[in-house]
């Protein structure tokens, strides 16, 4: 596994696997890497010639200064992970190299970045945004790879990649979970062991939400009701929000559609660690 930091070396390496007719794959990561990685990686591996792993921990996309700096930086363990999963080629570029000037450009994904976390994030859906058609524009994948524990995310980059006619297929893998559930996340390196031993309590409620779905009994409001009460009893929990929306369009539901997949998102405090998690629904 080659690791490359500059924007230019990685173009280069790009222009020469397009020239030989190989299929290049794409893994964005913030690093601190997990078992949810690394299986993007492997797939990458079987699907495609060539694999680009990519590790930024990108400011233009916190708007939290404490969550940036917090962030678990691990560079020499995740390139340790990367070789053996598939990785061709690790790029690891440093924050001047991604963003040589400050960026003035403002994207608007409508109302696909009005909930969740778009609304509580205030520009973070912009920053994934310019970071992502960066990375998209120096590697020219013709597979990118994305977990679906960033629900919201995957939506946003399927509407990028439409949008701005990028030539790439996108490929959202499940979450990947821990044995007790907790959904696989750079930040569970941050929770303390009290909160670990609670982290678990969002999944529970979130399958517990998934079965008051499936039943139909409760309106869209009340489900959502009811896992803000049962989180409630979780001492040191503190509940962002808890949405209950149209797997699609990501957008609230007032009543069911059988026809209609449904998405379960919600996401946390555990003292000042955030976490995500979500479930989707088919029905």
């Amino acid at each position: 596994m080659e690791i490359l930091t500059t924007a230019a070396a990685l173009q280069a390496h790009t222009e020469i696997w397009r020239r030989n007719g190989q299929r290049i794959g794409l893994v964005p990561t913030m690093g601190a890497l997990h078992e949810g990685h690394l299986q993007l990686v492997r797939a990458a591996a079987r699907e495609c010639d060539v694999v680009v792993a990519s590790i930024f921990v990108n400011p233009t996309q916190f708007n939290n200064p404490d969550d940036f700096r917090l962030y678990p930086r691990l560079p020499e363990a995740d390139a340790a992970l990367l070789a053996p999963a598939g990785c061709t080629v690790l790029f690891l570029p440093q924050v001047a190299e991604m963003y040589p000037r400050p960026t003035v450009l403002q994207v608007d994904f409508g109302p696909l970045e009005r909930v969740m976390e778009g609304e509580h994030r205030p520009g973070h859906f912009n920053g994934v945004a310019t970071v992502v058609s960066k990375l998209f524009h120096l590697s020219r994948p013709h597979r990118a790879y994305f977990g679906q524990k960033d629900f919201q995310q995957v939506a946003i980059v399927r509407q990028l990649i439409s949008d701005l006619s990028f030539d790439l297929e996108l490929v959202a893998f499940p979450t990947v979970r821990e044995p007790d559930g907790l959904a696989m996340s750079s930040r569970n390196r941050r929770l303390n062991v009290e909160a670990r031993a609670l982290a678990p309590f969002l999944y529970q409620s979130l399958q517990r939400a998934e079965q008051l779905v499936r039943a139909a009994e409760l309106p869209p409001a009340a489900v959502s009701a009811t896992v803000a009460d049962l989180l409630a009893q979780v001492p040191g929990l503190e509940l962002e929000y808890m949405a209950v929306v149209d797997a699609h369009t990501l957008q609230p539901l007032a009543e069911w559609d059988p026809a209609r997949p449904v998405a379960l998102c919600l996401a946390a405090h555990l003292g000042d660690v955030r976490l995500i998690d979500n479930v989707v629904v088919e029905r």
